[in-house]
């Protein structure tokens, strides 16, 4: 028998060589696929990431009300659970606690800065492009998937919330990934897949309440009719979605509910300290149907954004938010739906019609109806469909091409008309990019008159016929990202504050916007001499800021209050979270925002005011506005009988301001 040496092994390049092909693989994609296909996810990706991250902390930290609770969620795991403003757990930011969960991870691992609390939510941005590229892919095509990733990224109002820190970016990007797992259990007929999906909606009821299950209605009509699976089948899988939505939702409810009052902070924004009367009250129903503010304040009617009407997302409030594609999505809504008229029930393609159709319209009909508060920026939720349904319809117009030359000049004019709607929504902002609507129409009619020139039936079959009207519609879908182009440009360079802020160049905004009593618009930034970072007057856009003004007594005060805190729990208590927030973050220290949001939460009531200043938790007591201004927030009667026992029995601090509003009530009680 022939012994058989072993081959001998030398050191050569192969690991290098392995190495070059995984990542020319990354680039290049699957096997099956067309070579384009994946440079252009890289490529839409790359834009959301630039779009996103590129100049990223010009906004400081953006929501202080906010930035505020993701600093308390790093110093204490009790307040990163409950979602507390403060990290000893006075009261809890008037939204469930998921955001400020992720914000808080980051501030943990990373410190408090600007990057480390807008960073996630710019991530999450790009998270959204990318699986909503894939979901648009799965079910229509990767031509349309580049087309609604380009769309979605672009929207000024994603540019701008997924530049910001209110839980409105998580919230999206969880139903972007549910939206996924659900057209995966419809083509599988998976019961698995879809408790995965009703899993993320349960998800997004933790970051924002009852608006995440607004997408619910067509996400059970997709189901119940397309899934892949007997009737049986799909009525059980109805079923589980309920239950697994109703549990991914509730727990953290239940535990909150549970708990007795002495060992959980004050749910914000309620009026019981109860999160069930904050979901049926005046976060969730109440934000519906109207009824008062936070706490039960007077505060609300849609007076962020307009009058209630089937034309509200197109109003001088909303308009630079979303309205861009929303005409051409709807007539891409009635193309597609039409084309797959008599397509097998579980086609995908009609599935992901009624999917984003579905999603589209309960969303818009609730924005444009509601009669509580709406922010205008809500209206990113819609982004996803309405960039989905932009991409597939537009791909549909172009399969019609090549049976009817009539669909490549459907292309055309459907892009010729996008940028003129666009160049007219510019038009209510003058001065701001004056030439770029008229160059978007030329642009794209002359796109529209090679696409008519292409499409005759005699050429129509030409192959350097088919890449001129490839080309062309290229150059007419550019044409029409113009207009929401240049305020995504403009979004990027543009520093944004408070709880109301708007995309773009801002000339039409809501009636509060540049705050209440001098509380609006006012920013902080990192740097300066406390451990949360400096005060700045320079600030954003938008309303309810609640910003500390630039100045040498404010600088006193902060520094009197760090040296004299003491054991007491807080380092002083303020009328709002607006003026709390600030406080908060350039200290670094827990701050008790009395009254909550806007000062009309209905603790502490002056017994337990007394209360903390006795037992030595509570020693300052700020009454009114910083460095002898105004505005507390709302308020009430809870405010006036706390003002009025501070300011009759407390001592006014003289730290070197002689419009001191700040009280010492050590021994008061």
């Amino acid at each position: 028998m022939t012994a058989v040496s072993e081959p001998t092994i030398t050191p050569s390049a192969r690991p290098l060589a392995d190495l070059r092909g995984r990542l020319l693989g990354i680039v290049r994609g699957r096997s099956d696929e067309a070579l384009w296909v994946r440079p252009a996810l890289l490529g839409v990706l790359a834009l959301a990431a630039v779009l996103y991250i590129w100049n990223l902390t010009v906004s400081g930290y953006a929501n202080t009300y906010y930035s505020a609770a993701a600093l308390a969620g790093s110093q204490s795991w009790s307040a990163w659970f409950f979602g507390s403003f403060d990290a000893n757990n006075f009261i809890t930011v008037d939204k469930p606690p998921l955001s400020t969960m992720v914000m808080g991870l980051s501030v943990r691992v990373f410190g408090l800065s600007a990057w480390s609390i807008l960073l996630p939510e710019a991530l999450v941005g790009v998270g959204t492009v990318g699986v909503l590229f894939l979901t648009v892919k799965h079910s229509f095509g990767p031509a349309a998937a580049v087309i609604a990733g380009a769309v979605m990224a672009l929207t000024p109002v994603a540019v701008m919330i997924f530049r910001f820190n209110n839980p409105d970016a998580l919230l999206t990007f969880l139903l972007v990934v549910s939206a996924w797992a659900l057209l995966r259990a419809v083509g599988q007929g998976s019961l698995r897949w879809m408790a995965f999906a009703a899993s993320l909606v349960g998800l997004a009821f933790l970051t924002k309440y009852l608006q995440a299950y607004l997408v619910l209605p067509g996400y059970a009509l997709v189901f119940g009719f397309s899934a892949n699976t007997t009737l049986r089948r799909r009525l059980i899988g109805l079923v589980v979605a309920l239950v697994t939505v109703f549990v991914t939702s509730g727990w953290w409810v239940a535990i909150v509910e549970m708990l007795p009052t002495g060992s959980k902070p004050f749910i914000g924004g309620s009026t019981s300290g109860s999160p069930l009367d904050l979901i049926f009250g005046y976060d969730g129903l109440g934000r519906v149907f109207g009824g008062g503010g936070p706490g039960g304040g007077g505060f609300g009617g849609g007076g962020f954004s307009g009058e209630v009407g089937p034309l509200r997302l197109f109003n001088d409030q909303m308009f630079g938010e979303i309205a861009w594609f929303i005409p051409l999505a709807l007539v891409c809504l009635v193309v597609g739906l039409w084309r797959r008229r008599w397509a097998a029930r579980t086609d995908l393609a009609l599935a992901g019609y009624l999917l984003w159709g579905g999603w589209f319209v309960a969303t818009a009909i609730v924005f444009s109806y509601m009669s509580g508060v709406i922010h205008s920026y809500y209206a990113v939720a819609l982004a996803p469909a309405v960039a989905a349904l932009v991409g597939a319809g537009l791909v549909d117009l172009w399969g019609a091409r090549l049976r009817i030359w009539l669909g490549g000049v459907a292309v055309g004019l459907a892009c010729l008309a996008t940028a003129w709607f666009g160049w007219q929504l510019l038009d209510r902002t003058p001065g701001f990019a004056a030439g770029v609507g008229p160059a978007a129409v030329a642009v794209a009619l002359v796109a529209m008159l090679a696409l008519v020139a292409v499409s005759v039936p005699r050429l129509s079959e030409n192959a350097v016929a088919r890449r001129i009207a490839l080309g062309a519609a290229a150059l007419g879908l550019s044409a029409a990202l113009l207009a929401p182009a240049a305020y995504a440009v403009e979004t990027i360079q543009t520093a944004y504050g408070g709880g109301d802020p708007h995309p773009g160049p801002g000339a039409a905004s809501s009636q509060f916007d540049g705050g209440l009593g001098g509380l609006g618009g006012l920013g902080i930034v990192p740097g300066g001499g406390f451990p949360g970072g400096g005060l700045s007057g320079g600030g954003g856009r938008g309303g309810f800021g609640g910003g500390l003004a630039t100045g040498a007594e404010n600088t006193a005060m902060l520094n009197y209050l760090v040296a004299n805190r003491g054991t007491a729990a807080w380092i002083v208590a303020a009328n709002s979270s607006q003026q709390a927030g600030t406080i908060e973050i350039a200290t670094g220290l827990p701050v008790m925002a009395m009254g909550g949001f806007t000062g009309s939460d209905p603790t502490p009531t002056l017994d337990q005011l007394k209360s903390y200043v006795a037992s030595g938790k509570l020693r300052f007591v700020l009454v009114g506005g910083l460095g002898g201004g105004g505005g507390g927030g709302f308020g009430g009667s809870d405010t006036t009988d706390r003002t009025s026992w501070v300011t009759s029995t407390c001592k006014v601090v003289d730290y070197g301001d002689s419009s001191s509003n700040l009280y010492d009530c050590a021994g008061a009680a």
